[in-house]
C-alpha cells in the first residue's frame, strides 16, 4: 500500500490491520507525524517502509523487503495510492519540471511497483486497486499536470485489467471526489507554491496572464477547498471493496457529485461540460492581454 503518510492511505493501512490483514504500508517519512501515527495504532502485523517512488533504489528495497516475506504465499493485493500534485495553474504557465514530476511520481513509481510486484501477484491470482482521479477524465481547469498524469495511470491501469485477466488478477480503478488529505487542503502550502510560480514565470508570460490572474485562481482554489469532504470512509471502503469482492467493480466513484459530473461529461456538448467544471471548480478570470482596459491603455 504505496503513500500511507497520511489521507487514504494512512485510514486504509489503519482499516486492513483491523481487519486482520498483513499490510506493508509505504511511507516517505518513516518519522513523519503518519508514520508515527501507524506505529501508534496499528497491530504489529503491519510494516512501515520507507519510499519515494521517484527513486528506483528505495523501489527496489521495497520490492526484496515484500519478495523475502511473501514468497511461499504470493502476495494478494496492491494499492497504488500514492499520488502528488503542487500546482494549480493554466498548462501554459505550469513550468514543464511540474509536468514531469506528476507524470514520475503519479505514473512512472506506480508502473515500476507494479511490474515489480507482478510475479508475486501472479502466483497468488491477486487483486490490483489504483487510486486515480477524474481529472484524468475529464479538463478541469488549471489542473493539466496533475490531470495528464492521471490520465496515463488509469489508461495504464484499464490496459493491465485487460491483459492480466488470463493470470485471473482483477485490477480496479477508484476515482475518488474531492477529500481532505494531507497538504491538499493547507491554504498556506499552495500560497507558497503560488509565489515560487509567481517567481519562476518569464516577464512575457506575466505580462500576457496578469500577476492578479494568478492570485484570482488560488483564491478560487482556497474556497474550493473549503467543501473538501473529511470524512475518508467511502474511499477506504471502495479500496477495501477492490481487494475483497468477490467481482470487484472495474472503477469506483465515492464522492457526492460525481455521477452528475460524469453524465454531463459523457453525454453533453463540449462546451457545456466545459462550463460545468469551471462553475464547479475554477473559473479564471479573462487573461490581462484580453481585457478591455488593457487594449484601451495599448491604444492610449
Amino acid at each position: 500500500l504505496s503513500g500511507c503518510d497520511s489521507g487514504f492511505g494512512q485510514a486504509t493501512a489503519r482499516h486492513l490491520d483491523i481487519m486482520g490483514f498483513r499490510v506493508f504500508a509505504s511511507v516517505l517519512d518513516l518519522q513523519s507525524p503518519g508514520a508515527q501515527e501507524l506505529r501508534r495504532s496499528c497491530s504489529p502485523r503491519l510494516t512501515l517502509l520507507q519510499m519515494d517512488l521517484t527513486k528506483t533504489e528505495d523501489i527496489q528495497r521495497v520490492l526484496q523487503h515484500i519478495q523475502a516475506h511473501t514468497n511461499s504465499t504470493g502476495l494478494w493485493g496492491l494499492v497504488n495510492n500514492a499520488g502528488f500534485n503542487d500546482t494549480i495553474a493554466d498548462a501554459e504557465l505550469s513550468p514543464l519540471g511540474k509536468f514531469r514530476s506528476c507524470m514520475e511520481v503519479n505514473f512512472f513509481g506506480s508502473l515500476e511497483l507494479t511490474k515489480g510486484l507482478l510475479p508475486l501477484l501472479r502466483s497468488a491470482s491477486g487483486r490490483i486497486v489504483t487510486v486515480s482521479s477524474p481529472a484524468g477524465d475529464m479538463p478541469f481547469p488549471c489542473l493539466a499536470a496533475y490531470g495528464a498524469s492521471k490520465a496515463a495511470l488509469s489508461l495504464l491501469m484499464d490496459t493491465f485489467r485487460s491483459e492480466l485477466q488470463p493470470w485471473g488478477i482483477k485490477v480496479s480503478l477508484i476515482l475518488p471526489g474531492y477529500y481532505k488529505t494531507g497538504t491538499t487542503c493547507d491554504p498556506a502550502f499552495w500560497n507558497l507554491q503560488k509565489q515560487k510560480l509567481l517567481a519562476s514565470l518569464p516577464q512575457e508570460l506575466l505580462q500576457a496572464y496578469g500577476e492578479d490572474y494568478v492570485e484570482e485562481i488560488n483564491q478560487q482554489f482556497t474556497q474550493f477547498m473549503k467543501v473538501a469532504v473529511e470524512d475518508l470512509s467511502a474511499v477506504v471502503n471502495s479500496i477495501t471493496d477492490g481487494l475483497l469482492a468477490a467481482n470487484p467493480a472495474v472503477r469506483y466513484y465515492p464522492g457526492q457529485g460525481l455521477g452528475i459530473m460524469y453524465f454531463i461529461h459523457r453525454y453533453l456538448p463540449y462546451f457545456v461540460r466545459d462550463l460545468f467544471l469551471k462553475g464547479f471548480f475554477i473559473n479564471p478570470k479573462l487573461p490581462r492581454a484580453l481585457r478591455r482596459e488593457h487594449h484601451n491603455d495599448v491604444k492610449k
